[in-house]
């Protein structure tokens, strides 16, 4: 096995003059199946085509961008893992100073909006060959979309790039069809129907068909309402089974996007995770430090596609999708014994995981037919009725791990839907969870305790969370292990007013729950959550919907949530002021923070303000009496 090539040497090394395509990422170049272009580019490779990587060309000249040349098919584009403005800036809108998915960890490597810009410096370069966009930050971005970081809402990343084709959601079946396609010689044009992507073509060459029109980017541009009506067509034509094409007129041109392309198989899943991926950092890193993204993913595996639990801030239900497929048994199995041959495992799967740890199966068997609901959760706010809830296949899976020669322990990191474990009468995947797959904590996402707050998240309501909790301390103790929940909170979330966050708070002080570290909402494009945080409407119903906005209130929301550190006390206590909540700042164990010097010299202030109003008013009626 190797590396794709990196270099002009290294491509005439393979005895390649011209590769098929050119894949450049705004990411270094990790060969791991945790890495869409590592996937791609080994499927690919895989079908015979030749593919030179271009990991985080440098964009102030043209040396990085033609080092290869004009590729014979075409340049593949993608910002890597992240949204790079995710990727470069917290939410509160400061430059990150690290970076995970560069070497040493350092910022820099890539430009801000990077799809955007290497495209656009692409085709100016080579403006005849095709350049197809796609990864998280162009499946995100498909449509007219609210940015944060500008405050306003752009056009689709495929007009505004330029680029020819935009593939979204898991990319490997497009990607074969796109490239065979133009190995072929066909044009661009003749690649409109294939499912999975999204095309531009002007208004007047548009063909009519019975399709989905969202309102056009300039009514989206101008209008909440509009734009919140957007939102939930194009939540609602995301499914492979029911789904239709759906446009967008962006001025004298037509936003069109195919149907979603159809999840892989079992046995696609299954080819695509056994190609040769070397599972590590390219060597030209090494001399930086090599690329801390590897760290959590290196000897960990994904066993599952898909979430149907669909949180309204998360992306993963308008990119991945909600339909959920799984590898089969021997497939995972045989990737952990390669694991076991690796030169630097030391025996710990640290995951066997996906965007939801614990779901295997697909959320009904009706789904498969007639494709996922329109406009209902499989979860929230509570199970639905059809779900087929089993982890009798994906305990079966974790205990032939466990037995693999070589394995030590076999580790669950990645999300795990606690509200499914609940829904399951059969606790022996639970008993086993907290007995073999926890190293010491157990991250689980509650994300807030309000249920107003809960239902605009799209999440479970609090009372499951808390018997799952109650269930996880008692089964911990039955076992004689000393482990413990670290669940993930969001501060600031559409629908969250001061009252719920003090809320938030007094159910953390009443479960003895110190969180080290709170998540503010962060609205990223493409979601849900992100519509509402935009438009103050659900997107759902239209209703108005009450958005945190201010920096100062948001800081608030997040001090409430770590009450307890002596820095957040007068944050805490203007916050409780504001929900009329004073009666919770004192010393009494009910109270959530002791009153401050400055806050004494407040309270001190207004009483002698109201003693001498009342020693005035007194006053005035003893002269009206004389």
């Amino acid at each position: 096995m190797a590396f794709l090539p990196v270099t002009r040497q290294e491509l005439i090394q393979k005895g390649i003059e011209t590769p098929d395509f050119v894949f450049v990422t705004g990411d270094a170049y990790v060969d791991h199946p945790s890495f869409g272009v590592s996937i791609l580019s080994r499927l690919l490779e895989h079908h015979g085509y030749t593919v030179a990587i271009l990991p985080q060309p440098d964009i102030n000249g043209t040396k990085d961008l033609t080092r290869f040349g004009r590729p014979k098919l075409g340049f593949l584009v993608t910002s890597g893992n992240i949204d790079s403005m995710v990727s470069h800036y917290t939410v509160a809108k400061k430059r990150r100073s690290h970076d995970v998915y560069s070497a040493g960890g350092k910022t820099g490597k890539r430009p801000d909006r990077a799809v955007l810009v290497y495209t656009r410096r692409l085709k100016q370069l080579y403006p005849d060959c095709p350049v197809i966009i796609g990864g998280l930050e162009a499946s995100l971005r498909r449509f007219a979309h609210y940015d944060y970081w500008d405050d306003c809402v752009r056009p689709s990343i495929l007009i505004d790039s330029g680029a020819d084709l935009l593939t979204y959601g898991m990319g490997e079946n497009q990607t074969l069809a796109i490239a065979q396609r133009l190995k072929e010689g066909l044009p661009i044009a003749a690649l409109y129907d294939i499912r999975g992507v999204c095309y531009a073509v002007p208004t007047k060459e548009y063909v009519p068909t019975s399709v989905c029109e969202c309102p056009s980017f300039e009514r989206v541009r101008q209008d909440k309402r509009d734009y919140a009506i957007a939102c939930r067509k194009q939540m609602e034509e995301q499914d492979a089974v029911r789904g239709r094409v759906v446009i967008q007129r962006h001025g004298n041109r037509i936003l069109v996007q195919n149907p979603p392309m159809p999840p892989l198989t079992t046995q696609e899943l299954d080819m695509v995770y056994a190609l040769p991926y070397m599972r590590t950092y390219h060597p030209m890193y090494e001399k930086e430090g090599g690329v801390p993204g590897i760290a959590e993913v290196e000897f960990s595996i994904t066993h599952n596609r898909g979430c149907f639990g669909a949180c309204n801030f998360c992306a993963l239900a308008f990119h991945q999708g909600r339909a959920v497929t799984a590898r089969s048994e021997q497939s995972v199995l045989d990737e952990a014994v390669r694991l076991t041959k690796h030169p630097r495992f030391k025996g710990y799967i640290h995951d066997v995981g996906g965007p939801t740890a614990n779901f295997r199966l697909p959320s009904c068997k009706i789904q498969e037919k007639v494709g996922l609901c329109k406009n209902k959760k499989c979860l929230a706010p509570h199970p639905c009725s059809q779900l087929q809830v089993s982890h009798a296949e994906y305990l079966d899976l974790l205990r032939k791990l466990r037995n693999i020669p070589g394995v030590k322990k076999v580790f669950i990191r990645s999300g795990i839907r606690f509200d499914y474990i609940m829904a399951d009468p059969d606790r022996q995947f639970f008993k086993e969870l907290v007995q073999h797959h926890i190293s010491g904590q157990l991250k689980v996402a509650p994300e807030h305790c309000s249920n107003a707050v809960l239902d605009k998240m799209g999440k479970p309501h609090i009372e499951t969370y808390k018997r799952f909790a109650d269930e996880f301390y008692k089964l911990t103790r039955q076992l004689g292990k000393e482990q413990y929940l670290v669940p993930y909170l969001m501060s600031s979330h559409p629908g969250s007013t001061m009252k719920d966050a003090v809320e938030l708070a007094l159910f953390l002080k009443r479960e003895h729950i110190r969180p080290e570290q709170v998540q503010d909402f962060y609205p990223t494009p493409g979601t849900v959550s992100t519509c509402m945080f935009y438009t103050g409407m659900d997107p759902y119903t239209l209703q108005q919907v009450y958005v945190p906005k201010t920096a100062h209130e948001k800081a608030m929301q997040r001090a409430l949530l770590q009450y307890f550190q002596p820095k957040n006390r007068e944050l805490v206590i203007e916050a409780l002021l504001l929900a009329g909540r004073e009666d919770l700042i004192g010393t009494d164990k009910k109270c959530l923070v002791p009153p401050t010097p400055a806050y004494r010299a407040r309270l001190m202030q207004k009483q002698r303000t109201a003693h001498n109003s009342r020693k005035g008013l007194k006053g005035k009626k003893k002269k009206r009496r004389a």
